[in-house]
């Protein structure tokens, strides 16, 4: 009975969340971003207020959930994202991965899909932030670069899209190419979460019946220049860069899985 009831009180506590982050993105458009237009001119402060205005907001939407009881989360390795110009790439268990992230780690950058960008809720926060729209087209792993080449950390999950509910990975090419282009090192980090919500087809209530627990794991980068020099041109390289990382986001996931 207790436990029922305390599933209930979940299912209220994710709905207010939400319902808050929404909220919160209205209000930032209408009001935060378009005073920070008229203050400061200068369009790179400009952006490194927007993101830094975000990353505290998606801090306060964690807490809210922890206080409330929706999840819990514990952190590994942290201080291995206390540097500049970060190829950060992650797997995609959960429909908030993305706010955890951007919540951890600073000056954070991100590839955002271009229908936040007319979404009222999300379009005001993306563009003041100078987020990088995955509808560039072919200058899209260019832009990625240059984000990293001004100390921005950038995010990526190259999966595209959140992982099946069977759990396997598979990842697009698009982390590799701008690693390989770019000539980053990665900084790997894996995500957890258990038992299994907010996931790929999975609606929001539909909460288990009990508390979830988010575990992140930032690794140790992975060296990419290996691949390059084994490898005769930059397409191989980017295939077996891909594998590599495919593989070891798999492994990680059945490591978990038999723990």
């Amino acid at each position: 009975m207790l436990r029922r009831i305390g599933q209930y009180w979940r299912i209220v506590g994710t709905g207010f969340s939400f319902a808050i982050f929404g909220l919160g993105g209205l209000f930032l458009r209408i009001a935060i971003f378009p005073m920070l237009k008229l203050v400061i001119w200068e369009h790179e402060l400009q952006v490194a207020l927007s993101r830094k205005v975000i990353r505290f907001s998606f801090i306060a939407f964690i807490g809210i959930m922890r206080v409330l009881g929706v999840l819990r989360f514990t952190i590994s390795g942290l201080e291995r994202l206390e540097r500049q110009g970060l190829l950060i790439i992650a797997n995609h268990p959960t429909l908030i991965d993305t706010i955890f992230l951007m919540a951890l780690v600073k000056r954070a950058d991100c590839v955002v899909k271009n229908e936040l960008w007319n979404n009222p809720f999300t379009r005001g926060p993306v563009r003041a932030a100078g987020y990088i729209n995955n509808a560039s087209g072919s200058n899209l792993i260019d832009d990625c670069i240059i984000s990293l080449q001004k100390g921005s950390n950038l995010i990526i999950f190259p999966e595209g899209t959140r992982t099946p509910e069977n759990g396997a990975i598979t990842l697009k090419r698009g982390a590799a190419n701008i690693a390989v282009r770019g000539e980053r090192n990665i900084t790997p980090v894996t995500i957890r979460c258990t038992p299994s919500t907010l996931g790929k087809g999975e609606k929001w209530w539909q909460v288990p019946s009990r508390w979830v627990h988010f575990s992140i794991q930032i690794g140790e980068d992975i060296d990419i220049h290996p691949f390059i020099d084994e490898n005769s041109n930059e397409v191989l390289a980017v295939r077996h860069l891909t594998n590599y990382l495919q593989d070891y986001f798999n492994k990680e996931n059945e490591r978990h899985a038999f723990a």
